[in-house]
């Protein structure tokens, strides 16, 4: 007996007798309000821990001989694909040879419909020198060589009717899609897209001069590896339209590798990035053709993305801190309502005894 005794004594949770409980409608109104405000804070805080939470780290880059991929999928509503041109450069201002591409252009009528499919196979040329390619200067040698054998043998057959084709394009209006994947050493460098294909006097023949040269373009997709949960390509869905004027697009872009971890321990590999866009118009002086250029580097800095759940404990604390807080509070809040409810059916019975 003196252990039950003693054990008793310890009690924090005595009962009193059911005889001696009293239900009031105040109470049960509360208690719903408690049993349904508790309710809703069970079910945020088993969300909340369900939710993966993702923890970011950054590092320096160890990576070294990996190729850089590029998404590319825009729109150019002004040009046809016969006139457009894509070329990829590294830093040392040399086109790679053995580059793995695979771009698809696609023509577009006034509407936007596709009308017909052409793969770039002469993507990468052979090495140029750096100076070949400055902004200034692009496809100056090459032109050069280009218009002298212009000049001595004349327009041949092939490109008196591709000059008429295009001209056709353009009356009616066509446009191209440029899409695919770029693989690229994992350097900077820049590529872009422009008519710098076609021999420059076979240009001034189309288009009569580089201001007539719309690169009016819709960036529906750019990107530089998978995209991950929550990634954000800041070039996604960017429109530029000119009218009645051109110049060239420059969009300077910082690539930053990053790695998303899984809570299945998977590893994607990727890279997100932030850009600045400059653009500089044509005037009649200007002896360059407009174009759209991507310039990227890449920052040393790797950010390793990981995702993770809140440990079981934690969600218990809370479910304690929680529940309980809300029962205590209820249980206040209906005693003072007892009282107050007391208190305002009492006084006029005391009033009629002292009548």
């Amino acid at each position: 007996m003196g252990v039950k005794q003693a054990l008793r004594s310890i009690d924090a949770f005595p009962r009193a007798e059911d005889h001696l409980l009293q239900k009031t409608q105040s109470g049960a109104v509360v208690s719903i309000v408690g049993l349904l405000i508790m309710a809703t804070l069970f079910l945020h805080e088993l969300s909340y821990y369900l939710n993966t939470l993702t923890v970011h780290q950054m590092s320096v880059d160890l990576k070294r001989g990996e190729t850089l991929p590029i998404h590319v999928n825009m729109t150019f509503p002004s040009l046809p694909c016969d006139v457009l041109s894509m070329d990829a450069i590294d830093m040392s201002g040399k086109h790679e040879v053995d580059l793995d591409t695979n771009i698809w252009k696609l023509r577009l009528n006034s509407h936007g419909h596709i009308i017909g499919t052409e793969y770039i196979s002469d993507l990468v040329e052979k090495e140029h020198d750096h100076s070949s390619h400055k902004h200034a200067e692009d496809g100056k040698e090459e032109r050069k060589n280009e218009t002298e054998a212009v000049n001595t043998l004349g327009f041949d057959e092939a490109a008196e009717t591709m000059i008429k084709k295009v001209k056709q394009a353009l009356a009616d209006g066509e446009g191209c899609r440029v899409y695919g994947v770029l693989d690229v050493q994992r350097v900077a460098g820049n590529f872009h897209v422009s008519v710098h294909g076609l021999n420059i006097y076979v240009a001034q023949m189309i288009f009569g001069g580089s201001k007539n040269v719309n690169v009016s373009h819709m960036i529906h997709d750019l990107s530089f590896g998978p995209k991950y949960p929550g990634i954000h390509n800041p070039l996604d869905d960017t429109n530029r339209i000119l009218r009645d004027t051109s110049g060239t697009f420059k969009y300077y872009i910082k690539i930053v590798p990053t790695e998303y971890r899984y809570l299945s321990k998977d590893v994607l590999t990727t890279n997100q990035y932030s850009v600045t866009e400059y653009y500089t118009p044509m005037n009649e002086f200007d002896r360059t053709w407009p174009a759209v250029y991507f310039l990227y580097d890449l920052s040393p800095i790797t950010v390793t993305i990981r995702e993770e759940r809140r440990s079981f404990l934690h969600l218990i604390t809370r479910l304690c801190a929680v529940l309980g807080g809300t029962f205590a509070l209820t249980g206040m809040l209906d005693r003072w309502m007892f009282r107050l409810i007391e208190s305002f059916t009492k006084k006029p019975s005391t009033r009629s005894i002292h009548k």
